[in-house]
C-alpha cells in the first residue's frame, strides 16, 4: 500500500469518526484544525486506524505525532514491518 492509499483511508476514517463527509485531511492537519478533535476523539481516531490498518501503536509513537502526515508515515512504516 502506498502513501496516497494510506492518506485516502485516513481521510475516510476522519470523516467517519467526526461524522463529517466534507472533511479533507492533508499532511499538515492537526487537532487545532478540527473543532471537535479533543482527547476522546483522538483515542477514537487511533483505535479506528489500528482496526482499519490491522496495526497496534504504542503510547510513545502516538504521543510523538504532530499531524496527520506523521501518522501516515508511521502507518506506512509499520505496514512495511509486517
Amino acid at each position: 500500500m502506498d502513501r496516497q492509499e494510506i492518506m485516502e483511508r485516513i481521510n475516510v476514517i476522519f470523516r467517519d469518526v467526526f461524522d463529517d463527509d466534507t472533511l479533507v485531511i492533508v499532511d499538515s492537519t492537526n487537532a487545532e484544525d478540527i473543532e471537535d478533535w479533543d482527547s476522546l476523539e483522538h483515542i477514537n481516531l487511533i483505535m479506528a486506524m489500528e482496526k482499519d490498518f490491522d496495526l497496534k501503536f504504542n503510547l510513545k509513537e502516538v504521543g510523538e505525532l504532530a499531524n496527520v502526515g506523521e501518522m501516515a508515515d508511521l502507518i506506512e512504516r509499520k505496514l512495511k514491518e509486517k
